[in-house]
């Protein structure tokens, strides 16, 4: 059989017989039963799937070349051959999501996170900070396809001059793409290895690798999605969350005990020998990590997690085992976030959302290295500290656990 040409194809008369194109099967031009060279590409095959007989149209002529029709049903029949109908393929490509932009990503993630700022002002500087550095580059980017060069790109020219700044551009551009991540829509966070290709900021020494952390704006979801603080007979799930909620080391909340705990004064003391700094640590307790120790209060006399094996003070690797259970996303590729890594979820939140570096310092524990300014600080600020944890708690856990008889 002989190739169709665009000469006959072009001669095809209204109303003749279908014209096969000869170099695919199935594929025939379908003449317009009213006008002279006009008609539809049509492709004939069995649909591997199904076993029945289909159409496919391919467009119509001249608007689709012939030349043009012949490589569309080449790369059905590839898909046929492939055990795949070409027409369910199409179909499922077109209800598939569409990719977002980032500057669509950044929206959202703004318009979602908005509601637990406060400070105004902050959030409007959240969004202005990518309008005016990333967006101009990289806004009208499919999620998918940004890399981290193209990250690079963005921060270069500030990375050095204006390094605060450049900080916080990397840092929401990295939530922008954790909650694309968490979404489905991209295998990786490109910001994880931007500074690879970035030099060396004046003051600053190459970071030590830390324990890989979920992204702060992912935990409400990961907290309601995989945390059943209502079930009895599950510890782990109130034990993270509690962990999550008052930014404590994993230790420190294994190994608590009830003479350490205030419910009325909403108060957890952690003595010193349990410190890592071996200094006297007080946790000011949000409304939901009270409800969380209520509701522990009947499963042990002296540990408030107690294993459920043994009875005594809980192994580091059950956290460990829910988080890898759970595929708990991190900012670290290819690594599920550790226990640990929630206190640099907690610090990242605080500085995103304005909190003052001392109160945050203070709510993880940490010494301050400088001995001049450790010489001043003489209180632990718990009550300004209250209302901190608070609006934490508020963000991770709208609402406080359900309560059981």
């Amino acid at each position: 059989m002989s190739l169709l040409t665009d000469t006959k194809a072009r001669s095809v008369k209204p109303g003749g017989t279908p014209l096969a194109h000869g170099g695919v099967t199935g594929l025939a031009l379908h003449p317009s039963p009213s006008h002279k060279g006009q008609g539809k590409w049509v492709l004939r095959y069995v649909s591997p799937v199904t076993k029945k007989r289909r159409n496919a149209g391919l467009g119509s002529y001249p608007d689709t070349s012939v030349a043009e029709a012949a490589n569309q049903a080449r790369s059905m029949r590839e898909q046929i051959a492939h055990g795949q109908d070409p027409l369910e393929v199409k179909a499922n490509e077109a209800t598939k999501p569409r990719m977002p932009l980032l500057r669509e990503a950044a929206t959202t993630l703004h318009e979602e996170l908005k509601p637990g700022w406060k400070n105004v002002k902050h959030a409007q500087q959240w969004i202005n900070t990518l309008t005016e550095y990333a967006f101009p580059l990289i806004g009208s980017l499919p999620l998918d396809q940004i890399q981290p060069r193209h990250i690079a790109d963005v921060l270069r020219p500030i990375w050095l001059e204006k390094p605060e700044t450049a900080g916080r551009v990397k840092q929401r551009l990295h939530a922008v793409m954790a909650w694309g991540w968490a979404h489905g829509y991209c295998q990786s966070n490109p910001v994880d290895v931007v500074g690879h290709l970035l030099p060396i900021q004046p003051g600053k020494t190459v970071r030590t690798q830390h324990q890989p952390a979920m992204p702060w704006a992912l935990l409400p979801h990961f907290v309601s999605k995989h945390l059943r603080l209502s079930e009895t007979l599950d510890v782990t799930s109130p034990v993270l969350a509690f962990l999550i909620l008052t930014a404590a080391r994993s230790g420190e909340v294994r190994l608590m005990t009830w003479d350490e705990v205030d419910l009325h004064a909403k108060l957890w003391t952690v003595p010193a020998e349990r410190m890592k700094a071996k200094m006297i640590h007080r946790v000011p307790l949000s409304k939901q990590a009270v409800s969380i120790l209520k509701h522990q209060q009947s499963q042990h006399d002296t540990f408030v997690f107690p294993s459920v094996r043994d009875r005594t003070s809980l192994s580091d690797m059950t956290l460990t085992a829910l988080l890898r259970r759970v595929k708990a996303v991190s900012d670290v590729p290819g690594r599920t976030a550790t226990a640990h890594g929630f206190r640099s979820s907690f610090r990242d939140w605080c500085s995103e959302n304005g909190f003052p570096r001392d109160l945050a310092e203070r709510a993880l524990a940490h010494t301050v290295a400088n001995k001049v300014e450790a010489a001043y600080h003489r209180t632990d600020l718990l009550e300004q500290r209250r209302p901190l944890m608070q609006a934490w708690a508020d963000f991770v856990m709208p609402s406080p656990p359900r309560k059981t008889a």
